[in-house]
C-alpha cells in the first residue's frame, strides 16, 4: 500500500513538473515577437518627409497598424507667396445688334515673374482688352503698358512701369505627381486674392476648348477654380509655381476638375513673349 502511494505520489510530481515547463516554454517563445515589433516599429508607424508647409498629423486606421500621414497647413506659405500674385481687371468693346458699341469689364488672375514689372496671365483673360488694370494685394495699382498674348497655349504677359517687386519662383516640372497638394492662388468672382486648396489629380490630360483646338499636357486639380481664377498660379508646398490656372469643366454635376497650364510648356512662350 505504501508502494502504491509512493508511485501516485510521484506520477503527480511528474505532472506538476511537465506543466511548469510547458509554460515556460510558450512565455519565452511569445516574448520576443513582441520584443521585436516594438523595437523596430515596421509596419507601425510611417512619417512622411517635412515640407516647407507647416503640418499637422492625423491617423489614419489600417487594421491593427496606425501610419501617421502629415496633412499641410498652408497659412505660412500663403502669408509670403500671396504678395506675387495679382489682381487683373479688363475692359473690352461689345457691339450689340443695332450697331452700338458698350464697354464690358471682366476681371482674371495673374502672378509676378519678374521684378521689374513683368507679370504672367492666360491670353484670354486679356485677349481683345481695350484697357488692363494690374492690382496687388496690398492695393497699389498699376496700368498695363505693354499687353501679349499666345492663343494656342492660352498664355499671357503684362508690363508695368514698376520695380522690386516680390517674384514667385518656377518649380520643377518633373518633380510633381497625382496626390501632391497644391494651391490655386487669384481672383476668383472678382472678390480679391483668395487661395484653394486641393491636390494634382492628374497628368498630361488633353482638354478640346473648341472643335479646332486642344489643350494638351495639361494638370487637372481637386483645388477649386472659378472664373477669375484664370491666369493664377498654381502652387506647390516649396511655393513654387507648377502651372497656370485656366478651365474649369462646368458639366452639370461635375465638381473638382479644374485644370492648369503645364509650367514646362508655359515656359518657353513666356520668354519668346517678354522679349
Amino acid at each position: 500500500m505504501a508502494k502504491f502511494r509512493y508511485l501516485v505520489f510521484c506520477l503527480m510530481l511528474i505532472s506538476c513538473l511537465i506543466l511548469i515547463a510547458g509554460c515556460n516554454l510558450f512565455s519565452s517563445g511569445s516574448t520576443p515577437a513582441a520584443q521585436s515589433s516594438t523595437s523596430t516599429g515596421i509596419g507601425l508607424q510611417t512619417t512622411p518627409s517635412q515640407t516647407s508647409a507647416t503640418s499637422s498629423t492625423a491617423t489614419v486606421q489600417s487594421g491593427s497598424q496606425t501610419p501617421q500621414v502629415n496633412l499641410p497647413g498652408f497659412a505660412d506659405l500663403l502669408d509670403v507667396i500671396e504678395h506675387s500674385v495679382v489682381q487683373i481687371d479688363v475692359v473690352t468693346s461689345s457691339t450689340d445688334v443695332f450697331g452700338q458699341v458698350s464697354p464690358q469689364q471682366g476681371a482674371g488672375s495673374g502672378w509676378i515673374i519678374g521684378s521689374s514689372g513683368l507679370i504672367v496671365t492666360a491670353n484670354h483673360v486679356i485677349e481683345g482688352a481695350t484697357s488692363v488694370t494690374v492690382t496687388t494685394i496690398e492695393g497699389k495699382t498699376y496700368p498695363a503698358q505693354t499687353v501679349k498674348g499666345d492663343a494656342s497655349l492660352d498664355v499671357g504677359i503684362i508690363r508695368i512701369n514698376a520695380s522690386q517687386l516680390p517674384v514667385l519662383a518656377v518649380g520643377d516640372a518633373t518633380n510633381f505627381r497625382p496626390g501632391d497638394w497644391v494651391l490655386a492662388i487669384g481672383n476668383p468672382l472678382g472678390q480679391g486674392i483668395i487661395a484653394t486648396q486641393g491636390i494634382i489629380s492628374r497628368l498630361g490630360v488633353e482638354i478640346a476648348v473648341s472643335s479646332t483646338q486642344t489643350f494638351k499636357n495639361m494638370i487637372e486639380t481637386t483645388a477649386a477654380i472659378n472664373p477669375g481664377n484664370s491666369g493664377g498660379p498654381l502652387i506647390n508646398l516649396d511655393g513654387k509655381v507648377i502651372g497656370i490656372t485656366t478651365i474649369k469643366v462646368s458639366a452639370s454635376g461635375i465638381e473638382g476638375m479644374g485644370y492648369a497650364i503645364n509650367i514646362k510648356d508655359a515656359l518657353p512662350v513666356i520668354q519668346s513673349l517678354s522679349k
